[in-house]
């Protein structure tokens, strides 16, 4: 197979030019998929207004594409070996065109839903058969490198889609948060046709269909239901812990049938591998900890702050400053140490700049607040892709596609948990300042807001909030280094293509 002649062909340190162009397609195809997820998000207010619905109703658009995304996702590594990673990878690249452009045609609410279900099929396949291609092209040696430039497009995301979101918006049509994937789209389609290496299918069994009856749904109920947690107001609410648990069910009986089965939709047996198991905690943990953070900053500068969502977005730039700097030197670090001595000074430096955050208030100086976000994006840089890295690095090239389906699904899972989660403690507490139930903390908090006799208590109160809530961030973040220290202190020995199991020196502590 012509993949595996690349992966294992003589490599260097360095990522030569054909590892670096397979990566600039995969790096595109992410950038469209991340980005569109961000950019769409600053713009739900003014889809309610166009389309004359409710805030919960539009609230689909969002949650759609995300369930779509978990229901696509287990399905993506027995394809990849199925028929091959170029056709799955350009195959998802046309579901998400095709929805893209549709989407931006919508005529009413319902279409717009549709076709976002439609491009998160596509979606859902773009990162973890991007990350089988990028890997076996690579080598386990040289994983570090690959992950430290996949990582860019994961912080690009976050920072360019609100700035890119609220000027297609404001100053051009909603349309074009859509559209703007289409020439994306078509280039990325073209080069992924040109550059990627073509791989012949590896048909591993029979296709697991009670596990996807299981795995699919099971993902989409748990992701539904932590999602409704801040609207209802809790876990207690029957749309919360009714499809939670749901998922759960279908879960565990994955689970245990997995075990059992001879080839599982997603394949438990890659936990065996000690190194895999701990990096899989840590990144469980640390994507609970760090995304449910993340997402309190833009909503601090927006109702506290008073900023535009253009501003709040330039306001984070800092952060995927920091990250940039510190992503390709921890990438060739990755292929020469132990993940440990990475992501170890890695959290702490985000514990150090949480501990900042946890003293916002009202008039906290910007000088502070960006220091704090670049000092935090330093520590992303040192953690979020060397974590995977020390995943995948003692895994063999046969392996790479049920492992990244693997963590894929961990991080939408924990991502989806950790957001529901800080969300739901910061409506709490603002709902505790201003009197009100739950669910209607932050709007009870932008009202008297912008209610000019109330601004500057209104002001205060929200800010206190908002830093007891960073106080829970600060302590998920903290326990993050516990399963860390359990990481690799050293190179792992690369797999031997023989097929056979080996216990890297980097388990022996």
């Amino acid at each position: 197979m012509s993949t595996q002649s690349t992966a294992t062909a003589p490599q260097g340190d360095a990522l030569d030019a054909g590892v670096l162009k397979i990566a600039s397609v995969v790096v595109l195809g992410a950038i469209m998929a991340i980005l569109d997820t961000t950019v769409v998000n600053v713009a739900l207010q003014k889809l309610t207004i166009e389309f004359s619905t409710s805030f919960d109703v539009i609230q689909w658009v969002s949650t759609g594409y995300l369930l779509a995304l978990a229901t696509v996702i287990p399905v993506t590594g027995w394809a990849s070996d199925r028929f091959g990673t170029k056709r799955l990878y350009m195959l998802a690249i046309v579901l998400f065109l095709a929805g893209s452009m549709l989407a931006g045609m919508a005529w009413n609410i319902e279409t717009l839903i549709l076709f976002r279900v439609l491009q998160g099929f596509g979606g859902g396949m773009l990162m973890p058969c991007g990350m089988t291609i990028m890997t076996r092209a690579a080598g386990p040696q040289r994983i570090g490198r690959v992950m430290a430039v996949l990582g860019v497009p994961m912080l690009l995301g976050p920072i360019g889609g609100p700035i890119l979101g609220g000027w297609l918006v404001d100053a051009v049509s909603w349309r074009w948060i859509f559209f703007i994937n289409v020439p994306i789209g078509v280039v990325t389609l073209l080069l992924s046709w040109r550059l990627l290496p073509k791989d012949a299918p590896e048909p591993s069994g029979r296709f697991d269909f009670v596990g996807m009856l299981m795995v699919s749904p099971g993902l989409a109920a748990l992701i539904f239901g932590v999602s409704k947690i801040p609207s209802a107001g809790g876990i207690g609410a029957v749309e919360v812990w009714l499809p939670a648990l749901a998922g759960l069910v279908l879960l565990a009986g994955f689970v245990v049938r997995a075990l059992k089965v001879p080839n599982p939709l997603v394949d438990l047996r890659l936990f065996k591998n000690r190194t895999f198991t701990v990096a899989m905690v840590t990144m469980s943990l640390f994507f609970v900890a760090f995304l449910g953070g993340m997402m309190l900053l833009p909503t601090y500068f927006l109702l506290v702050r008073g900023e535009t969502t253009l501003h709040a977005g330039l306001l984070l730039a800092p952060q995927g400053f920091g990250a940039m700097i510190m992503m390709p030197i921890t990438g060739r670090l990755a292929d020469k140490v132990g993940a440990r001595k990475i992501v170890v000074p890695g959290l702490v430096l985000i514990v150090g700049a949480m501990a900042m955050l946890t003293q916002v208030g009202a008039t906290t100086p910007y000088p502070v607040l960006l220091s704090a976000l670049f000092v935090m994006g330093l520590g992303m840089g040192c953690t979020m892709m060397p974590i995977t890295t020390s995943a995948l690095q003692t895994l063999q090239p046969k392996d790479m596609a049920r492992a990244s389906t693997a963590t894929n699904i961990v991080q939408q899972t924990a991502g989806a948990i950790g957001t529901a989660v800080m969300a739901t403690i910061l409506a709490a507490l603002l709902a505790g300042k201003f009197g009100v139930p739950t669910a209607q903390g932050q709007l009870a908090a932008t009202a008297a807001i912008l209610n000019p006799e109330s601004h500057t208590a209104a002001t205060g109160l929200a800010a206190d909030a908002f830093s007891t809530t960073f106080v829970w961030s600060l302590v998920l973040v903290s326990l993050c280094l516990i399963p860390a220290f359990f990481l690799p202190k050293s190179r792992p020995a690369v797999p031997s293509e023989a097929g056979d199991e080996i216990t890297p020196p980097a388990l022996v502590h």
